[in-house]
């Protein structure tokens, strides 16, 4: 299991459970792991989700962006939820933009 250090400074873990579930959805996903944690700890941006939840979002390749959604626990632990590859961003900016 890898972790990823958050804008937060907090550990957010990536376990087999969620990655084999983020690839079993969506399967574009099999070569992205690593862009999964670079995500978490460096993003373009990062927005609120609607139940506590953090969307960070980086630019994967021209015109692709890929969402990592994950969930900040304590100050010592986290854990990604699902992340995905979208063409559109324009949904998630709705949202509140909480970094930069």
């Amino acid at each position: 299991m890898e972790v990823a250090i958050s804008r937060n400074r907090v550990p957010i873990r990536l376990p087999e459970e969620r990655w084999f579930h983020i690839t079993e959805e969506h399967s574009e996903m099999a070569g992205y792991y690593f862009e999964v944690l670079e995500t978490i700890e460096a993003p373009d941006a990062i927005y609120e989700g609607v139940t506590g939840e953090y969307l960070a979002i980086r630019e994967a390749n021209k015109g692709k962006y890929l969402v990592v959604i994950y969930r900040e626990v304590s100050q010592e632990d986290g854990f990604v939820i699902t992340a995905f590859l979208c063409k559109r961003r324009g949904w998630i900016e709705r949202r509140r933009k909480i970094w930069p």
